[in-house]
């Protein structure tokens, strides 16, 4: 007779030792590559001046945090970023549920959305600096038109792809479009929701990062470009793996909240 319940505490283990690998391969991984970059950097198996090294940029990093002003560009950058991702998510989504509701409206806007989809956003920056002026306004609204649009056109296909069946059964038990809207076509599109979400990280930093170069003052994008004009590549390395820690930490974040709307579904 087969034991269930035991079969199951091995499945449920043999899980639990396959992402404790996995997490352990991973850092593993890591430590060798910068390991690997060090040694390589020290017997100038690549140039330390052009590429850095993990130890270079740790005195980089010392250096700029005894003067006081590294965690005042991360928050800087941050916050660009949080405000940026929050507004491009729920002004796009808003404007994707416009979309679904009126379908006229869908089928006149939906060339200028494949028009400014395919726009370099980051082209409109020197317009957008005359607009709002040169500082933290023209950088989200930056980040905020990289975001947008994408979010739009992934959400509404999202909308547009629920089964018509469903709707029609709602429509037939006399559900209004606000009714098929919140207990149909949007706990039907969470994973086109998540999904945007997770888009929405990069292309929040992208925008950022992007409006920092041209305007900032303060920030990491700021950091990257002044350590390139003043050739300390150290500083430059240095930020863009702190960008990088940040952005892992985000997105993970993004994925947590998944985790828990699919489990509460």
């Amino acid at each position: 007779m087969i034991d269930f319940r035991k079969e199951h505490e091995n499945f449920v283990s043999g899980v639990k030792r396959r992402n404790i690998s996995i997490t352990l391969v991973r850092i593993l991984l890591l430590i060798s590559f910068f390991l690997l970059w060090e040694i390589s950097g020290r017997l100038n198996w690549i140039d330390p001046f052009l590429t850095s090294t993990p130890s270079r940029m740790w005195k980089s990093f010392i250096k700029i945090y005894n003067e006081g002003t590294l965690f005042v560009h991360i928050w800087v950058t941050c916050f660009e970023t949080i405000l940026g991702f929050l507004l491009g998510t729920l002004l796009g989504t808003l404007a994707a549920i416009l979309l679904w509701w009126s379908d006229f409206l869908s089928k006149v806007l939906d060339p200028y959305l494949v028009v400014l989809n395919a726009l370099p956003k980051i082209a409109l920056a020197p317009i957008i600096i005359f607009w709002v002026g040169n500082g933290i306004k023209a950088i989200i609204l930056v980040a905020l038109l990289i975001s947008i649009v994408v979010t739009i056109i992934s959400v509404l296909n999202g909308f547009k792809e629920v089964d018509e069946d469903k709707i029609k059964l709602l429509k037939t038990f006399g559900a209004s479009k606000l009714q098929i809207l919140i207990h149909l076509i949007i706990p039907a599109s969470i994973p086109t929701l998540i999904s945007a979400l997770k888009i929405n990280v990069g292309l929040s930093w992208v925008g950022v990062i992007m409006g920092e170069f041209l305007v900032a003052k303060e920030g990491l994008g700021f950091l990257i470009i002044f350590g390139g004009q003043i050739s300390q590549l150290d500083m430059v390395m240095m930020s863009i793996i702190i960008l990088s820690v940040i952005a892992y930490i985000m997105y993970e974040i993004v994925a947590f909240i998944e985790k828990r709307l699919v489990r509460g579904q």
